[in-house]
């Protein structure tokens, strides 16, 4: 008898299912509050099952967060090279902002802070995002210095992980139901434009 092959697809289409829910617990309730069997039951599932595709509760709470590179990729590549580098900062940044309004939002951003300090594995994988995400901003910071649409003095890497501090400010100071649309423009545009005529936000 030929055994079954495992189905990569399932497998990743499973583990996605379970990191979901895992997400959502563990915003909600918090890492240590949060057990295994629980999010085995809200993704449908047992928890020897959880324990298939994960090697324990902090390799799932870590699969949270391995999620956000390959969309980060996806929307840096979307923006590096639009034609207004301002307008793509503001949009890569309104992105990165745009679970602030959800009330759990904060509660999972609080765990991260939390967890990374005992887990460098969760470090090292928050790293390679935020790495990625501060590179992206850094090659528009520094084309729009540039063509002038941004401050000369600033310097293109700082400016963007100010930046990424900027939208973290936004979680931990969000008003569920609340978009932090409007005030983080603001912050970000004071920020980034030239001393001498400020500029109109741009349109879009």
């Amino acid at each position: 008898m030929v055994p079954r092959r495992a189905d990569p697809e399932r497998i990743a289409q499973k583990r996605e299912q379970i990191a979901v829910e895992a997400g959502r617990l563990f915003a909600a309730q918090g890492y240590d509050r949060t057990s295994v069997a629980e999010v085995a039951k809200a993704a449908g599932t047992s928890p020897a099952s959880v324990f298939y595709y994960f090697e324990d509760k902090a390799s799932l709470f870590r699969a949270v967060f391995e999620r956000d590179l390959p969309a980060a990729e996806a929307l840096i590549a979307r923006h590096v090279k639009a034609p207004d580098p301002v307008t793509a900062i503001l949009d890569v940044l309104d992105a990165l902002a745009r679970d602030a309004a959800d009330p759990s939002a904060s509660g999972m951003l609080i765990e991260l802070l939390r967890r990374a300090g005992d887990d460098p594995k969760l470090l090292a994988v928050v790293g390679r995002t935020a790495n990625v995400i501060r590179e992206g901003l850094a090659a528009l910071i520094s084309r729009g210095i540039t063509e002038g649409a941004i401050d000369p003095d600033l310097d293109a890497t700082e400016t963007a992980a100010w930046l990424q501090a900027i939208v973290d400010a936004t979680y931990l100071n969000a008003r569920p139901g609340h978009s932090p649309h409007i005030e983080l423009h603001r912050t970000v545009l004071g920020y980034l434009n030239p001393p001498q005529g400020r500029q109109e936000e741009p349109n879009g």
